[in-house]
C-alpha cells in the first residue's frame, strides 16, 4: 500500500486531541486548510513539511528515526520495532524505543504498518511495527546517521568505482567466494561480505584505523588524486592508498572519498547509532549580577536609539548614498560614524534598523537611502521606539554582524544584498530561548543571572535540535553580539525584556521600559567655557535644534555641546537670527545664559550677513509686478522654492523646464530660454511609511481554526473523495518505488490537446516536474511532464 494511504488511513484512526497536538506540532500542514485526511497525509508527506518537522526533533528522536530509516524497507515489506532498534541503537533500552517511536508517530514522520502474525511482548502487549513516511529518505539526506551508501549503490551511482570494482573484489575477497566476478553489482555484493568480516583490516599499515576513524561522523572526506592510487589488493605503508586499493574507502572522483555503510558500521561495533543520547548537556553557565546585566541592557537600548534618532536627523539632511554595486561604501560609513559620535560597528547596526524598521528608505531614482520615516519616528515614545527595532530585527533576514565582522578585501558593504540569510529569524529566536532555557535551569540566587556562552548554547541546541544546529555556523557569534547591542541580552544574561519580546508580550515589555529608561530632559546645562551639557537623553526636537546651534563633543547619552562662531553661523545661516537664538536658549537652559555665550551669539549675528550668497536653479522675470505677486501667492507654487530679490525678479530652487510646467498650470504663458541649463531638480515626494508599534506574531492557526478543519475531516472517508491535493505525490511515490524495483508502469497520459492513452513504460529517473521513460516498444527514452500524468499504477 502507500506510505500517503496508509498514513491517511492512521490518521483518520486518531482522536481529536491526537490531531489538535499533530496540529500544534506540525502547523503547516493545515495552512491552509484541507479537504480530507488523504491531503492531509500527502502535505504531511510533501518534502519542505517534512525539512521543518525534522528541524523539531531532539537527537535521540532523530537517533530512532535515522536507524528505522536503514533497518527497514518499504519494497520488501520490512518494517521495524523496538526489538529491531534495540541492536542497532546503542544504550537504548525498549521503553525508550517505544517512545520514541510513539513521538514520531504522532508527528506523522512514521506510520503503523503491524503484520497479522504481530509477536507480543512477555508483558502481553502487543508489538508495534512501523515505516517512515514517504520521502522521509529523501529528506534527511543521502547519509542518515552520518553512514555512506552501500557498495552497491556506489557501484550503480560512482563509474570511477563501478570500472575498478570487480578487479579489487577478485585481489582480495578470495576468503567469501569460490569464483571471481565480472560484473561491478556482483563486486559490490562481494565487497559488501568482505567488509563486515574482522580480518578485513588484517595487513594494514600502521594509523589506518586512525585514518578511518577521521570519517566516524561523516563519511565524505577529501583526497588527492584518489582514483590514480587505486590499485587491486596492493600492499603499500600508505594508509589512505591501502584503504583505496582494497576497497575500504571508495573514490567518487579523483578529489572525494566516500565510506562504505559496511565499513562504517563495522567501525561502530555493527551499530547504526552508537549511544543514544537521553540526557541533554550540563548547563555549563556562569553567573553575573542582575544589576550590572540590567545596566548593561538599559546602557544598550539607549544607545541604539540615540543612534538610530540621530540617524534620522542626518540622512534627513543628507541622504545616505549607495555604491554602484549596492551597500554603503566605507568612505560613507566614516562619514556617518563620525556624524553619529559612534563605532563603525554601531554605525552598521544602526544603519541595517533603521531600514529594516522604516525609519529610512530607498529612493529608487538617487539609489540613496532618505529618512523619509524619520518624523513618525520620532513622534513614537523610547518605549514604541526600542520594540519597533526589536521585534524587525528578530524578524529580518539580513545579517548586519556580516558586514560589521568583515574585513579587508572581503568586506561585505552595510544595507548590500549579500548580508541576507534566509534562516536567520529561526536561528536567532532560537538561540536566544536556549540562552534563557540554561539561565533558568542553573537557577541562581536573588540579585545574581545566569550566562550562557556561545558554547554552551550550541551544544545545547545540538541535542534540541540537531538539523538546526547545522546552521548556526557564521550566525551563532552574531547573534549574541547583536542581541547585545540592541539590550536583549545584559553582560551575557537574557534580560527581562528579551525574553517578554520572545514571548510576545509587547505591552508588558514597554511597562518594564517606560519604568526603568530614564525620561528624555528638555533642560541642558549652559556653561561659561562656552559648552552646553546634556544631562541625559535628550528630547529629539531638543537635540536636533541644539545640534544646529553647537557641534557634539564626545559619546553617550550625556553629551557636551561646543558653542562656535562656525556653529552659530550655520544656525543663522539656516534662518535663525540673535534674538530667537536668545530665546531658545534661555527656554532650554535650566541655569541662566552665561555672559560669554551672550556676547558671542550677539557679535556672531552682528556680523553675519553683511555679504549674503544663495544658490538658484532658474530666475522669473516679469514686466508686471502684480503677475510675479500673484504668483508668490499662489499656493500650488510654493513647491518651486521661489524668493523675490527685486520686485519683477523671483529666483527658484527647481530648474526652468520645471518651473515653466508649474507656471503653465497656474494659467501663465511664460518664455523658457533654452541655453539655460537645469540645475537643481525638485525632489520627488513619496508617502512615508507609518511606523506602528508591533503586533503579536500569529504563526499557529488559532484554536477556532483547528476546530473548524476538524469538523470538515470529520465529515470525510480516509481516502476523501477526489483525493486532489494527495494524487500528485501519490502518482510520484509510485514512480519512485519503479525506479527503486524497475519495474514497469501503466501511466495514463493527457497530450496538449486533451486526449489521453494507457501506455506501459518503464521509468527511469524523476526529478523538477519531469520523468523520464524508457517506451520499450520504440526501445527509446522519452521525458514526460509529470502534471501530464493523471494515473498512475505498478505493471
Amino acid at each position: 500500500m502507500s506510505s500517503i494511504r496508509a498514513l491517511a488511513e492512521e490518521l483518520s484512526a486518531r482522536g481529536n486531541d491526537a490531531l489538535r497536538r499533530l496540529f500544534a506540532a506540525r502547523p503547516d500542514l493545515i495552512m491552509p486548510s484541507v479537504p480530507d485526511f488523504a491531503a492531509l497525509a500527502a502535505r504531511a508527506c510533501a518534502r519542505a513539511s517534512l525539512q521543518r518537522a525534522l528541524e523539531a526533533l531532539s537527537k535521540p528522536e532523530l537517533q530512532v528515526l535515522e536507524a528505522l530509516v536503514l533497518t527497514t524497507n518499504e519494497d520488501e515489506g520490512r518494517s521495524g520495532s523496538s526489538v529491531e532498534l534495540r541492536h542497532a541503537v546503542g544504550g537504548a533500552t525498549l521503553g525508550n524505543l517505544e517512545a520514541l517511536l510513539g513521538t514520531l508517530s504522532q508527528l506523522a514522520l512514521v506510520y503503523r504498518t503491524d503484520p497479522p502474525d504481530t509477536i507480543h511482548s512477555a508483558s502481553g502487549s502487543r508489538r508495534r511495527y512501523y515505516l517512515p513516511v514517504a520521502r522521509v529518505r529523501e529528506a534527511l539526506g543521502s547519509y542518515p546517521a552520518g553512514l555512506g551508501r552501500t557498495y552497491t549503490e556506489l557501484a550503480a551511482a560512482s563509474p570511477v568505482f563501478a570500472e575498478r570494482a570487480a578487479a579489487i573484489a577478485n585481489a582480495i575477497t578470495a576468503a567469501v567466494q569460490q569464483q571471481p566476478v565480472e560484473h561491478h553489482i556482483a563486486a559490490a555484493y562481494a565487497l559488501e561480505r568482505w567488509a563486515c568480516l574482522p580480518e578485513a583490516l588484517d595487513g594494514a599499515p600502521p594509523r589506518t584505523r586512525e585514518m578511518l576513524a577521521k570519517f566516524a561522523h561523516w563519511p565524505v572526506g577529501a583526497v588527492p588524486h584518489a582514483v590514480a592510487r587505486v590499485h587491486p589488493g596492493r600492499k603499500t605503508d600508505n594508509p589512505v592508498d591501502w584503504l583505496l586499493s582494497h576497497g575500504l574507502l571508495v573514490p567518487l572522483d579523483d578529489e572525494h572519498v566516500e565510506l562504505p555503510r559496511a565499513v562504517g558500521l563495522a567501525l561502530r561495533g555493527g551499530r547504526i547509532v552508537p549511544e543514544l543520547t537521553l540526557a541533554p548537556p550540563a548547563a555549563g553557565t556562569t553567573a553575573t549580577s542582575s544589576a550590572l546585566s540590567a545596566n548593561a541592557a538599559l546602557g544598550a537600548v539607549a544607545d541604539i536609539l540615540r543612534l538610530v534618532s540621530a540617524l534620522a536627523v542626518e540622512a534627513a539632511e543628507r541622504p545616505v548614498e549607495t555604491l554602484r554595486a549596492g551597500g554603503v561604501g566605507t568612505r560613507e560609513l566614516r562619514r556617518l560614524t563620525a556624524a553619529l559620535r559612534a563605532e563603525p560597528d554601531q554605525t552598521v547596526f544602526a544603519l541595517e534598523l533603521a531600514a529594516e524598521a522604516g525609519v529610512l528608505s530607498l529612493d529608487p531614482d538617487t539609489s540613496s537611502w532618505r529618512a523619509t520615516g524619520g518624523e513618525d519616528w520620532l513622534a513614537l515614545s523610547r518605549p514604541e521606539q526600542w520594540l519597533l527595532l526589536a521585534t524587525a530585527w528578530l524578524d529580518t533576514v539580513r545579517v548586519p554582524y556580516l558586514a560589521m565582522a568583515s574585513e579587508g578585501s572581503d568586506q561585505l558593504a552595510a544595507l548590500s544584498g549579500e548580508g541576507q540569510r534566509p534562516d536567520a529569524p529561526a536561528v536567532r529566536r532560537r538561540v536566544l530561548e536556549v540562552a534563557g532555557l540554561l539561565a533558568d535551569e542553573a537557577g541562581q540566587p536573588e540579585g545574581k543571572c545566569a550566562v550562557a556562552d556561545a558554547e554552551a548554547i550550541r551544544r545545547r541546541i545540538d541535542w534540541l535540535q540537531p538539523r538546526l544546529c547545522r546552521r548556526l555556523r557564521g550566525l551563532l557569534e552574531g547573534v549574541l553580539t547583536e542581541a547585545a547591542m540592541l539590550g536583549f541580552t545584559g553582560s551575557g544574561a537574557l534580560t527581562r525584556i528579551g525574553a517578554m519580546v520572545l514571548a510576545d508580550d509587547f505591552e508588558g515589555a514597554q511597562r518594564r521600559l517606560a519604568e526603568h529608561l530614564p525620561p528624555a530632559v528638555d533642560k541642558v546645562l549652559l556653561q561659561a567655557d562656552l559648552t552646553a551639557v546634556a544631562p541625559g537623553y535628550l528630547d529629539p526636537a531638543l537635540a536636533r535644534r541644539l545640534a544646529l546651534l553647537a557641534d557634539p563633543e564626545g559619546r553617550g547619552p550625556a553629551t557636551v555641546y561646543r558653542f562656535s562662531p562656525a556653529s552659530l553661523r550655520r544656525a543663522l545661516d539656516a534662518g535663525e537670527d540673535a534674538a530667537s537664538i536668545h530665546a531658545f536658549l534661555a527656554e532650554s537652559s535650566s541655569t541662566p545664559v552665561p555672559q560669554p555665550l551672550a556676547y558671542l551669539v550677539d557679535d556672531t549675528a552682528a556680523r553675519h550677513g553683511r555679504i549674503r550668497v544663495g544658490r538658484a536653479g532658474s530666475f522669473v522675470t516679469a514686466d508686471d509686478e502684480t503677475a510675479i505677486a500673484g504668483i508668490l501667492a499662489d499656493p500650488a507654487s510654493r513647491q518651486l522654492g521661489l524668493t523675490q530679490i527685486a520686485p519683477t525678479v523671483l529666483v527658484s530652487n527647481a530648474s526652468p523646464a520645471e518651473v515653466a510646467a508649474v507656471l503653465r498650470e497656474l494659467g501663465h504663458s511664460p518664455a523658457v530660454d533654452a541655453s539655460l541649463d537645469p540645475v537643481i531638480r525638485l525632489r520627488r515626494r513619496s508617502g512615508t511609511r507609518g511606523l506602528v508599534p508591533p503586533e503579536p506574531r500569529n504563526a499557529l492557526p488559532d484554536a477556532e481554526s483547528v476546530e473548524a478543519q476538524l469538523a470538515v475531516l470529520r465529515t470525510q472517508s480516509p481516502l476523501g473523495s477526489a483525493v486532489d491535493e494527495a494524487a500528485p505525490l501519490m502518482g510520484i511515490e509510485t514512480l519512485q518505488k519503479a525506479i527503486r524495483l524497475k519495474r514497469a508502469v501503466r501511466l495514463n497520459i493527457v497530450d496538449a490537446l486533451g486526449n489521453s492513452s494507457v501506455e506501459e513504460l518503464r521509468p527511469v529517473s524523476i526529478s523538477a516536474g519531469r520523468v523520464r521513460v524508457f517506451d520499450p516498444e520504440r526501445e527509446t527514452e522519452r521525458v514526460l511532464s509529470v502534471h501530464r500524468i493523471i494515473d498512475v499504477e505498478l505493471a
